[in-house]
Parts: structure tokens; C-alpha cells; sequence
């Protein structure tokens, strides 16, 4: 059996809080809160949910850039990441690297393509002298772009081409997983393809591990060997790609589904539409965070809270509700 790449428990992260959450009796804002999975050697996990859920801060917090300490454990090929002191994670860091959302704002504008993806080889001493730049240029080829784009600038390429520098960033350190924080949302349909083409190529070819974060499901599906559905900072189902897109078990994921265009004309799929907003992790419901907008929802949903357990049927479909048997 498999040893898992990445294994994560009871993670938690709480950002300081401020007036607000002090009148509120509270210490801060928790983002992500108690979630544990794990992702094996090669294997895509997609990672959705709507905006403000978690999933960037998730993201972030396994790679440790964000500027607060997290709760729970971290084991990277066995090793514990949350013990690690910042000097120590330093030569971690080459196993983990991440692909930004928006590929203008990630990339230095004063800076030449070149001398960014030079500045991170030579950094980690990846290569010296000429054999720089020729790396460099390898990465250029291998995202699919001209040896010759090493002199110019971020605001010479497309949208698309400044995602695929970003992803040749990520690769200079020849990771071992890469976590894709929506690196598609910013860009055209067409591109996308294009570019979720590539991510999977590149798995192929230099045996990639993914977290691949996004809301749109139909991108998820097409990529992603296993999916965790995320609200609220928590993991309400996990489940195989397939499994999940054929049978969802959660109301919350159902309504997801629900959303997604069917591509055939005259065609319609039954709408789910959700009640009320997302509440804020300020004042997080009692029970189940999920009742106040679940159309299935009964009164014991208010006052128990659901575990992430796996299903009679398919012990690999693990389901956060009480209705679920």
C-alpha cells in the first residue's frame, strides 16, 4: 500500500482578531478549522468550495507563508512539518511550491522573466554560473514557451503565458507537490484548457503530487484523481473523483452540482438554490455550520455537529451529515 505524500491532522488556522471579534467574546478569526486528509504520491486532490471558505488559507498554511501558526500536524514523506523550525523548513520549502492565482501580481514587474526563474535557482543553488540561464531556458521549454522570452517583461506576455512562467517558477526547485491556488480561474476558457492540459503532462512526465484548489467543479472534475468539499472552514465530503460527480452525498455538494451548465443543448439539471449567505466565521453556527441555508435540514442539525465519516456503502466516501447513513 501506498505511503501518503503529504499527511495532514487537525489542522486549524485562526487569524488574530480584532474589535469586532472581541466584543464578540472571541480571539480571532478561524479560517480553516480542525481539517485532516491526505494526498499519495502522484495523486491530484482537488480541493472547492465557494469564495471566502478557506481554501487559499488551507493552501497557503501547508506551505507555510502565512504570517500566523497554525494548529495540528503536518507530515511531509513522514517528516513532521509543523515542528520544524523556519531555518530547518528552509530545505523543505524545495518539496513544496505553490502556483498563484492571479499570474500578473505573482510576478516581479521589474524584473525580466529570466532573471526571476535565475534569482530562485540561484537562491537554492540549484545550478551556477552559465548553467543558470540555461536552466532557465529548460524551464521556458517545458512550460511551452520561446528560449527567447528569458529578456522580457511580465507585461509583454498574455495572461496565459504569465501563468505558464508561474508554473515554471514552481517547477525550478523540482518539487515534489504542487499546490494550484486556482491558477485558471483569471484566465480565458480557452486558455484554461490549455493550461490544465499542461499541469497534467507535467505530472505525468516529473510524477507531480497536486492539491489543486478551485470553485469551478466542472474544472475540478477533469483533473482531479480525488475531491474534498470544503465550507466553512471544514471538510464536509471526500470523496473519488467519480464517486462524487455520480452519487454526491452532502446537501451542500449537492447544490454545488447543481450548478454546473449541462454541454448539451435542450438539456437541464435541477437547480438547488441555497437560502441565505454564508455565515461569517465570526459567529459560526451551533450544530452543523451548514443548517440555516440546507433545504434537508432537520432540528437536531442545529444543536449536533456532524463528523467526516465514511459511508456504509463506500468507505471511501467520507460524508459530514447527520442524514447520511
Amino acid at each position: 500500500m501506498k505511503e501518503p505524500l503529504i499527511e495532514v491532522k487537525g489542522l486549524s488556522v485562526t487569524f488574530p482578531g480584532n474589535r469586532r471579534s472581541a466584543n464578540r467574546g472571541g480571539s480571532g478569526v478561524t479560517a480553516v478549522e480542525d481539517v485532516s486528509f491526505s494526498i499519495m504520491q502522484g495523486e491530484t486532490l482537488g480541493l472547492v468550495g465557494e469564495s471566502g471558505c478557506g481554501k487559499t488559507t488551507l493552501g497557503r498554511a501547508l506551505a507555510r507563508l502565512l504570517p500566523v501558526a497554525a494548529r495540528g500536524e503536518v507530515y511531509f514523506m513522514g517528516r513532521p512539518l509543523h515542528n520544524m523550525g523556519e531555518r530547518e523548513f528552509r530545505r523543505q520549502r524545495r518539496e513544496i511550491q505553490m502556483i498563484f492565482q492571479d499570474p500578473f501580481s505573482s510576478l516581479n514587474p521589474r524584473l525580466t522573466i529570466g532573471q526571476m526563474l535565475a534569482e530562485v535557482i540561484r537562491v537554492h543553488r540549484i545550478a551556477s554560473g552559465k548553467a543558470i540561464r540555461m536552466r532557465a531556458e529548460e524551464l521556458l521549454e517545458t512550460v511551452g514557451l520561446d528560449r527567447a522570452y528569458y529578456d522580457r517583461y511580465p507585461h509583454e506576455f498574455s495572461g496565459g503565458q504569465r501563468q505558464r512562467v508561474g508554473i515554471a517558477r514552481a517547477l525550478a526547485l523540482n518539487p515534489r507537490l504542487v499546490i494550484c491556488d486556482e491558477p485558471v480561474s483569471a484566465l480565458d476558457v480557452s486558455i484554461q484548457s490549455q493550461i490544465i492540459n499542461l499541469l497534467r503532462d507535467l505530472q505525468k512526465e516529473l510524477g507531480l503530487t497536486y492539491l489543486f484548489i478551485a470553485h469551478d467543479l466542472s474544472v475540478v472534475e477533469h483533473i482531479s484523481d480525488r475531491v474534498a468539499v470544503m465550507y466553512l472552514g471544514n471538510i464536509v465530503e471526500l470523496a473519488g473523483s467519480d464517486e462524487l460527480y455520480r452519487s454526491p452525498g452532502h446537501p451542500y455538494t449537492k447544490a454545488l452540482m447543481s450548478a454546473i451548465p449541462v454541454p448539451e443543448p435542450g438539456c437541464r439539471r435541477e437547480r438547488i438554490i441555497l437560502k441565505g449567505d454564508v455565515p461569517s466565521p465570526l459567529d459560526r453556527p451551533s450544530g452543523c455550520s451548514f443548517h440555516p441555508r440546507c433545504p434537508e435540514a432537520e432540528p437536531r442539525c442545529a444543536a449536533e455537529v456532524p463528523l467526516l465519516s465514511p459511508i456504509a456503502s463506500d468507505p471511501s466516501h467520507a460524508v459530514s451529515c447527520l442524514l447520511v447513513e
